[in-house]
């Protein structure tokens, strides 16, 4: 091993060239060690529609919940948009889950004294049965995609949530015949439109001769849920 100790002076710059093989190379005296590096210009009216971050907390909470907002309005007015399946989100059916579990919780049917298993059962049934039916779309060659599923069919329990605070303040005035048929009309209606607002969505996903198999697991969905709301009677 050879330490070689060149110091790079005025002097020894020739040294260390010939060693380098750069004895024919020129190399300037003067080499600028100091400036500015520059990137190239770029259009600015292109970033300026995507950048938020100096946008402030105030103006991306109003833009999330107004998108929010908008997806609600494409489940009560199904149509053809797409709206609903590109700027896919969680957060109105984790807001619809939550609502609807507290709404479900201290029915007579549940253990002990204050029904707490309740909101773990239905939030366990809601998020599991959307999981099976996204994944029993994808099998079945559907385009969209796994959270596109799990966000149409999050923001299509709103009517059964509307119908599960209907039923509450009907039971408010007692749970006999009347308010019996007041509640089997509602729940079957909100139902009907979740199963309906789902489908408007997630059917022209599928191909055209496994429609039907992919409509009847999300039947069986709103189903269960709409019974639930159905049979649930207030603690005494």
């Amino acid at each position: 091993v050879v330490l070689l100790h060149l110091k790079v002076t005025a002097s020894g710059l020739p040294k260390l060239r010939a060693f380098l093989g750069l004895s024919d190379v020129s190399i300037s005296e003067d080499i600028p060690v100091e400036g500015d590096i520059s990137m190239p210009p770029t259009s600015s009216s292109q970033d300026d529609g995507f950048s938020t971050l100096d946008e402030p907390v105030k103006d991306t909470v109003l833009r999330d919940l107004k998108a929010v907002g908008n997806k609600f309005v494409h489940v009560l007015y199904p149509k053809k948009s797409k709206a609903l399946l590109r700027d896919w989100d969680l957060w109105g059916p984790l807001l619809l889950c939550v609502t609807l579990a507290l709404l479900l919780q201290g029915g007579s049917v549940d253990s002990k004294d204050d029904g707490g298993p309740q909101f773990a059962e239905v939030f366990v049934i809601i998020w599991f049965g959307s999981l099976i039916i996204t994944l029993n779309s994808k099998l079945l060659g559907g385009t969209i995609s796994f959270f596109q599923s799990l966000c149409v069919l999050g923001y299509c329990i709103m009517p059964l949530t509307v119908a599960m605070v209907v039923c509450r303040i009907v039971l408010l005035g007692g749970s006999g015949t009347v308010s019996f048929v007041v509640r089997l009309v509602v729940v079957c209606a909100s139902f009907g439109w979740s199963t309906f607002a789902s489908t408007a969505f997630l059917a022209d996903s599928q191909p055209q001769n496994r429609k039907a198999l992919v409509v009847y697991p999300v039947f069986l969905f709103y189903f269960v849920i709409g019974w639930m709301i159905l049979t649930f009677a207030p603690a005494q």
